[in-house]
């Protein structure tokens, strides 16, 4: 006989393996839940467990949630709350809007002009703007606060047509779309970027997944004011507008978890899922809102799926059967895309035809009646319902997944074509048939006149459309999208704050790193003052020195510290609180970036000025958050970037991935950013002063500074007496003067650590050769490119002027000697300002991949250690014939700058 294998019980999360204290009443409940089956079917049995589900969690039972539901919306009609607003009003508005917004690319795409546009996505998304809009969007004169609204970015074009009605932006602005250099007066950006439209744009969006990314942050970053009692950011909501393509970037995702683990209610995700990408299909064999449904409910967010419009409710009603919702969870989006690429009797024969039951619900229907079943992201009632209660929901992130058709309303040529996006203008016949559909009063003769030119429609301010959309803006507190700067200076320290560190260190050995962390603490001591420093760390606070904030600034967590920590006895133990002041990112520089940029636009979102200051690995900056950093800049941001263990052999045991030679070079392709890379302690203390006047004194800067640090330990000299501090600001200034000889003179150009080593050359080249080397600081490379750069094009502009020269050529014009230029970057980094360096020139630097060994061998392997400037530099003498041809190579024999094992040893401590 054989033995029955029994099937290994698989729990998915339920106690299974709980012990059983009633067995008879559980039993009883399995034993209904088999009557239902049996007596009902699999499908009734199916309901009641869904019911029950939904029961225990509203209960907080603690039920393992469901990661996907039925393809219908989650609010049944039942459920849904009254309209508040006049239905056919708000539908003649979204169709001027519609119309405008079209109309604005379109004319765009005129012969002289075809700078192109998109008009698909927003024709996709009005409604789900409009609702919004017109029911929950508070603007920056509500008494809570404004909303922040992160708009989709190939929307754009709605908004433009939205403020034109409301008077905002007039025809000749409108006609100036993508022009901003060329239309008189000046034109409209393409996108959402503030730095281009100060006063109207609030976030840029429209490089993909940083909307939403930047969209967490901000809101976690709302909490964190109100926690920390600088503002009541209570009634503050953060909206953020989405495409389902969009969500394939794996920044749209990736920050999800942080939402939810701090329960940010005042944030709610609306995806337009119109089931297009650029391309094609987002998901042609499967369903993306399936798929979104279940990675946002995995996270543990809250989920509302606006699918079907009014017009299904009666036939879900009557779907008994199931059949209805059988052939909505089976059908592919790319079957639904051609869906609204073909008719009415199309959809009924492979939609509903698949199914007796189902062709049987649509039998007593014309085919225009099943060409008008409406997606859910097209009907304002249901739309209404999902954001009532997104903004109701406590306790959870909301995310909407509102199903659209993209070019909506735009024609059989636009409507679910898989070429939609890339669609910028229309046809006669388009035109008309656009203007028919939205019944707009434009005759004929007014498209026939100039197809290039159709006019835009506004209703008049006197009609009932336009007082309904003013009223309904002043009651939530005025017009959006809007940006308010007003100026608001901080009462920064006076000089004698960054006294301490300007005289030196004496004979104990300090990093630049240190240093930076040791002027912070002293400036956070300030009461006013340093409650405004926001220090964000990406899980390296010990690496860096930081870990001396921990017990008095504390580090910020909404639930504060619930937990007996490990190191409690310690003097630095790890203390999070409400009301910390350090945002502790964990191992995440993308989010970290996103709390920079949140932090270093407070002095717009909120009229809060804060200055974060965000430190990193240095290869993970530039590198890694480039994007991120750009958008920084269009935004606005104001604040300071670290660039901790900075260098290629500085940071010497961590190789190819970790040794940054290249951060600055990609920095310097940033117009908002001003870099720096100092080499002492007191030159930190110069530019960060100086830094915090330009972006939170008297006159502000929209600009943010960069500086790259160390983690090597070094004698900090003591800022020499009669230091030239404008030259140090500019970015080079003489550090030490060569000694007196008989010999060539030469000058030597370094900045960050490669001083030492330019340091030591001087040395070598003054004893061993007679050569007089002057010692150059540069703490900043391209702020002396930019400075040159700036002189060509006021040269050439004023060609018949006296030519203005660039602050390096003015430096070195009078010295006497080549220069040699070396830093622990590649040669890309002080190559910047060699075309306007006078006497010759070239440069050592670290060029080629980082490796792991000792950085005196690291230093030899790249020839950028001071025995190797030395030798660079009495080549250069040499071949202007001031010193003998054979000098060069005795000295690389003699200093083997070949053999990284003949290199001296230098210092090998620092954090790494």
């Amino acid at each position: 006989m054989a033995t029955e294998r029994k099937r290994p019980v698989i729990s998915d999360g339920l106690p299974s393996q709980l012990p059983d204290i009633d067995p008879e009443e559980t039993n009883e409940w399995v034993e209904s839940l088999n009557g239902v089956i049996d007596e009902r079917g699999a499908k009734r049995a199916r309901y009641v467990m869904l019911r029950l589900l939904e029961r225990a969690r509203e209960r907080q039972v603690g039920v393992p949630p469901l990661t996907s539901t039925d393809y219908i919306n989650t609010i049944p009609p039942e459920r849904e709350p009254w309209f508040p607003g006049d239905e056919f009003v708000e539908r003649r508005i979204r169709a001027y809007i519609r119309w405008n917004a079209a109309m604005l690319v379109h004319r765009a795409q005129r012969p002289e002009i075809g700078v192109g546009g998109h008009i698909s996505t927003y024709a996709s998304s009005a409604s789900l703007y409009e609702v919004g809009m017109n029911h929950f969007f508070r603007g920056k004169d509500h008494p809570g606060g404004g909303d922040h609204i992160f708009f989709q970015g190939h929307a754009s074009p709605g908004m433009y047509a939205r403020a034109y009605l409301e008077g905002r932006l007039t025809t000749h602005q409108l006609d100036g779309f993508r022009q901003e250099l060329s239309h008189p007066g000046g034109g409209l950006p393409s996108y959402p970027h503030p730095r281009l439209m100060p006063n109207f744009w609030e976030f840029p969006t429209v490089s993909m997944g940083l909307g939403p990314l930047n969209a967490i942050y901000q809101a976690r970053y709302n909490r964190y004011l109100h926690n920390r009692g600088i503002k009541d950011t209570s009634q503050q909501h953060v909206w953020a507008f989405l495409g389902d393509g969009e969500m394939d970037e794996v920044e749209s995702l990736g920050a999800i978890g942080l939402a939810a683990r701090e329960e940010l209610d005042n944030l709610t995700f609306v995806v337009n899922c119109n089931l297009q990408r650029l391309d094609g299909p987002v998901r042609g064999n499967g369903k993306v809102i399936q798929e979104l449904e279940a990675f946002f409910r995995g996270a543990g967010w809250n989920v509302i799926k606006v699918v079907w419009g009014r017009e299904w409710d009666s036939l879900l009603a009557a779907d008994t059967d199931g059949a209805l919702v059988n052939l909505m969870n089976a059908t592919p989006d790319g079957d639904y895309q051609t869906y609204k690429g073909e008719s009415g009797a199309y959809v009924r024969e492979h939609f509903f035809g698949r199914d007796p039951r189902t062709r049987k619900l649509v039998e007593n229907m014309t085919d225009d009646e099943v060409w008008n079943l409406k997606r859910g992201g097209h009907d304002y009632r249901k739309l209404y319902a999902a954001y009532k209660a997104a903004t109701e929901h406590t306790g959870q992130p909301t995310v909407i997944l509102a199903k659209t058709i993209k070019g909506w309303t735009l024609g059989s040529h636009f409507e679910a074509r898989n070429a939609t996006h890339q669609m910028k203008k229309l046809t006669l016949e388009d035109l008309k048939g656009f203007r028919d559909r939205l019944y707009l009063d434009i005759s004929d003769k007014q498209l026939e006149e100039n197809p290039y030119l159709p006019p835009y429609y506004h209703p008049g301010e006197k009609s009932d459309e336009f007082e309904y959309m003013m009223q309904r803006r002043r009651d939530l507190g005025g017009s959006i999208p809007s940006r308010r700067t007003k100026h608001k200076s901080l009462a920064i320290p006076e000089s004698k704050a960054f006294g301490d560190i300007k005289r030196g260190s004496g004979k104990q050995k300090v990093a630049t790193t240190m240093a930076f962390v040791r002027l912070l603490k002293d400036l956070m001591k300030d009461k006013e003052f340093g409650a405004r420093w926001v220090p964000i760390i990406p899980d390296e606070a010990r690496t860096f020195g930081m870990d001396s904030l921990f017990p008095t600034k504390k580090i910020y967590s909404p639930h504060g510290q619930t937990y007996t920590s490990v190191d409690r006895e310690l003097f630095l133990s790890y203390k999070e609180a409400t009301n910390g002041q350090i945002l502790h990112e964990g191992i995440n520089e993308a989010g970290s970036t996103a709390s920079f940029i949140a932090a270093g636009t407070s002095y717009a979102t909120h009229d809060e000025p804060m200055i974060p200051l965000y430190i990193f690995y240095s290869m993970f900056g530039f590198q890694r958050t480039a994007d991120e950093l750009w958008a920084a800049a269009d935004q606005m941001t104001r604040g300071f970037l670290l660039g901790a263990t900075a260098g290629r052999t500085t940071l010497n045991g961590e190789g190819l991935q970790h040794e940054d030679g290249h951060s600055l070079l990609i920095a310097a392709t940033n117009p908002a950013v001003v870099a720096y890379d100092p080499a002492f302690a007191f030159e930190i203390a110069h530019i960060v002063e100086n830094g915090l006047h330009r972006m939170y004194g008297e006159k502000q800067e929209n600009i943010f500074y960069y500086l790259t640090i160390y983690n090597e330990p070094a004698i900090q000299p003591a800022e020499p007496e009669g230091v030239d501090v404008e030259g140090l600001l500019k970015g080079i200034y003489r550090f030490n003067e060569g000694p007196a000889t008989n010999g060539p003179k030469a000058q030597l150009l370094a900045s960050g650590t490669g001083m030492r080593w330019a340091l030591k050359a001087q040395e070598l080249l003054a004893q061993d050769w007679g050569v007089s080397a002057d010692v150059w600081s540069v703490t900043s490379w391209t702020e002396l490119r930019r400075d040159a750069i700036e002189a060509e094009e006021h040269n050439l502009l004023h060609a018949g002027d006296e030519p203005r020269k660039p602050y390096i050529q003015q430096k070195l014009e009078g010295v006497e000697g080549p220069s040699v230029a070396v830093s622990d970057w590649m040669r890309a980094v002080p190559d910047l300002i060699s075309r306007w360096v006078p006497n010759g020139y070239t440069s050592l630097g670290t060029d080629g991949f980082g490796m792991s060994d000792t950085r005196h061998a690291l230093r030899r392997h790249f020839h950028v250690d001071g025995e190797s400037v030395a030798v660079a530099t009495l080549r250069e003498l040499a071949l202007r014939g001031q010193v003998a041809k054979h000098v060069p190579a005795e000295a690389a024999r003699k200093y083997a700058i070949d053999d990284v094992n003949a290199a001296p040893v230098g210092e090998t401590g620092g954090d790494s």
